[in-house]
């Protein structure tokens, strides 16, 4: 081929590239439309992807969460184990949500799709969304074996050839408190993977292509080779650090050890504490997502997420550990440990490039999941949600760290009028926490303060899940650490971090999210930024002033 074809011919893959990236986040937005939860459909708690015939995935969506995306990277494999290839047909689709060939836990719905062109497979669509309520006893850490959290769902075909399987979707509405809305999602993980495969096709038409083989190894071949040249300008070896968080029963422990090669980088977690009795436990497949997320934003920011890129980047735990989890081990809160990780890496790695990296963050989600009765309601409940709310993340290097951002999970809080809509909540405060970020010469983001009660005089329930209340960010170079999260209700009582609570009648819940870490001495902050301060302190003052004198006319 001469030079000017061979040209000519990269074009044209680079451009398909970008088109595939434009299909899958197609296919990521449409399952945020469609979605009936809100926790996918108004804060994106999803992921959405493409993949060739060999389980590679090539693309996926920007919307979506780490924890989803690199983990439902893996399950698409499992699908190919027991569907084969040969035996798929058009008008196919398969499901599971099996925590360990899925995404970890159980309220998470993985469902694939064969995309045929010309009665030809070509490629395979996949996406996972986070179902409020699965059945068992609840979106919480308190179950002690992984079948007592909800429903379990094997590898299973949800469509043959265009028919539903109503056997298994009678069996779906009839295990969760949520019926419409656990099977209205699962139609909508079935038709997001439908548009993306017709618009591959339209694609695959206009290039004049009838298969992705050529497509795929330039994707993953670019992909790994630029992976390796970042990891290639690094100084080679192994770099420890250590992490205590609050745990359930007991603190938790991580070890890591990053080992950077010629090869790649590994994450070995090896001394990290054993598996819980509670579902705080980690399965391997999300402990890694997160893991080489972490290495993916410090490494090769720039570099788009595929197999080829994702390849060089490996992670280990021993079988048995909270960060290893073996069937049947409880699973359910898998996100209160797992999104950690990216903070016990960005510790290794601090020590190799501390430019890059920022000081601890609240970093794992505050996921309100309330539940309790509604006016005209028998049994327990009426209503069951889970509302994402997020504490600040470390100080950067050169900036100060977000408030109120979700980071490493990409789960945007869920707005109050969604939440008040669909329940009979009540939200007297939702304001960043001030001061709550680790002060120094680049400050923490802040957290959040939020008040909420039952709008009509009942008991309601708390699923609590929560991290970084005994043990807060840590401050690094001298900054201090942020102020550590905090639940209870507004007479004074303290709540557990974790575990199955009731809020009496006239009771508010009161909920502070973590304050991220900061980094540095005091004396090295920015003027201007000093002067910010104290105009941020100014209006925190007036806000409470008005709050207060709001809450005084309302009693």
């Amino acid at each position: 081929m001469s030079k000017s074809k061979e040209g000519a011919a990269l074009i044209d893959l680079q451009i398909m590239w970008n088109r595939l990236l434009a299909v899958v986040e197609e296919q990521g937005q449409v399952l945020m439309r469609t979605a009936f939860s809100p926790i996918v459909r108004e804060c994106g708690d999803l992921s959405a992807g493409v993949f060739d015939l060999k389980g590679r995935m090539l693309a996926q969506a920007l919307t979506g969460t780490p924890g989803h995306v690199n983990s439902m990277a893996e399950s698409v494999k499992h699908f190919i184990a027991h569907f084969p290839i040969e035996n798929m047909r058009p008008g196919d689709a398969y499901i599971t949500n099996d925590p360990w060939l899925g995404t970890g836990h159980l309220n998470d719905f993985v469902v694939t799709t064969p995309c045929f062109k010309n009665g030809k497979l070509v490629a395979l669509f996949s996406c996972t969304s986070h179902l409020i309520d699965i059945g068992g006893i609840g979106y919480g850490p308190d179950g002690t074996d992984v079948f007592m959290e909800g429903l379990y769902i094997p590898m299973l075909k949800l469509i043959d050839q265009g028919v539903i399987n109503e056997t298994l979707m009678a069996m779906i509405r009839a295990n969760t408190r949520l019926p419409v809305d656990t099977e209205g999602d699962t139609y909508s993980l079935a038709a997001c993977n439908d548009v993306g495969a017709k618009r591959l096709v339209e694609m695959m038409d206009e290039f004049g292509i009838d298969t992705l083989d050529t497509l795929a190894d330039h994707i993953c071949d670019r992909s790994r080779e630029a992976v390796l040249a970042e990891i290639a300008k690094l100084p080679k070896g192994t770099w420890r650090n250590t992490m205590v968080v609050d745990g359930y029963e007991a603190p938790v422990t991580f070890e890591a050890a990053v080992t950077v090669s010629d090869t790649g980088i590994h994450v070995d977690f090896s001394g990290s504490s054993s598996a819980s009795r509670f579902g705080i436990n980690v399965p391997l497949a999300y402990a890694t997502a997160y893991s080489v997320f972490a290495l993916a934003c410090a490494i090769a920011p720039n570099i788009p997420n595929n197999a080829g890129s994702l390849g060089p980047l490996t992670v280990w735990a021993p079988p048995g550990s909270i960060l290893n989890a073996q069937k049947p081990m409880p699973v359910a809160t898998r996100h209160v440990l797992g999104m950690m990780l990216p903070d016990v890496v960005f510790g290794c790695l601090r020590q190799v490039i501390p430019e890059r990296v920022p000081a601890e963050g609240a970093s794992c989600v505050w996921l309100l999941t309330l539940r309790g009765r509604t006016h005209g309601t028998s049994g327990n409940y009426g209503f069951s949600i889970s509302a994402t709310n997020n504490g600040g993340t470390g100080a950067r290097a050169d900036k100060d760290g977000l408030s109120a951002t979700a980071y490493p999970s990409g789960v945007q809080g869920t707005p109050v009028e969604i939440t008040e809509a669909a329940t009979p909540l009540i939200f007297w405060r939702k304001e960043l926490l001030p001061d709550s970020g680790g002060a120094r010469r680049t400050r923490g983001g802040l957290g959040q303060v939020i008040e909420v009660e039952s709008g009509i005089g009942e008991p309601f329930q708390i699923l609590a899940a929560f991290d970084r209340i005994e043990h807060p960010a840590r401050g690094r170079d001298g900054g201090l650490d942020g102020r550590a999260g905090y639940i209870g209700l507004k007479s004074g009582v303290r709540l557990n971090g974790k575990g199955f609570q009731v809020i009496p009648p006239g009771e508010r819940l009161v909920v502070n999210t973590p304050g991220g870490g900061g980094i540095g001495p005091a004396s090295a902050r920015d003027r201007t930024r000093v002067q910010q301060d104290i105009a941020d302190e100014l209006v925190s003052v007036e806000a409470a002033f008005v709050h207060y004198a709001y809450e005084a006319h309302a009693s």
